[in-house]
């Protein structure tokens, strides 16, 4: 049933790629509008077995009917790929998802807000200090403090990343956690904490909408740019 979700999107891609407006859509110039083949169900039954989780449903069915990677929101999604014996995700910040932590239930919480606003506002500033090196040595703590807390593994144990959208902003996959099917805006390269993605209700939005939602906006806009 969940896989029917899935019917006709592949040919909507296509279909996309193929129009004059689809060349205007933005990161399109990275995908190229390509879909890797879909998984059988012998290669997923590997691949979950070797991160020891099962994929959230949506997830699972995008991978067995729509195709294993390639053109999606932003950049488009990370390609997963049997390399080696060994099966992994391949693209710009793939790789800081920790792949066999994803049985692991992702936070339910994030950073301390309060901690949080505390560091930011004590970010060292060149003008205080008198002696270039004490601001260096200050600056260096100050950063690895801050890196500990927006950077720290643990974060995002559980989770995937999917996609780039440029500039290091990238977004995760929850597989694992009373968040598991969400989505989550990584913007901590701008020193902003990993939030969920949320619809105009304010509710979490779930892989194939996240999907869906960049179909049907693409769309829209290839119609628009072609007339």
């Amino acid at each position: 049933m969940t896989e029917q979700r899935w019917a006709g999107t592949r040919e909507r891609v296509e279909a996309l790629g193929a129009s004059d407006g689809g060349r205007e859509i933005f990161g399109a110039l990275g995908h190229g509008w390509s879909l890797e083949q879909p998984l059988d169900h012998d290669a997923l039954a590997e691949l979950e077995a070797q991160l020891k989780v099962r994929l959230p449903e949506d997830f699972r069915a995008f991978l067995l009917r729509v195709g294993a990677g390639g053109a999606g929101p932003g950049y488009g999604l990370f390609p997963v790929r049997r390399v080696r014996g060994r099966w992994r995700w391949e693209g710009d910040g793939a790789d800081l998802a920790d792949l066999s932590r994803l049985a692991e239930p992702f936070p339910e919480r994030g950073a301390d807000p309060e901690l949080f606003k505390q560091l930011a506002g004590r970010c060292p500033q060149e003008e205080d200090f008198d002696d270039a090196d004490a601001f260096e040595h200050a600056m260096e703590a100050w950063e690895e403090r801050w890196s500990g807390l927006l950077w720290n593994p643990d974060r995002t144990a559980g989770a995937l990343v999917v996609s780039h959208r440029g500039c290091a902003l990238r977004d995760w996959l929850v597989v694992s956690g009373p968040h598991r099917g969400t989505m989550w805006s990584d913007d901590r390269a701008d020193d902003v904490d990993l939030a969920p993605l949320l619809d105009d209700e304010g509710r979490p939005v779930t892989f194939r909408h996240w999907y869906t939602g960049w179909l049907e906006r693409s769309e829209q806009e290839a119609r628009s740019a072609a007339s």
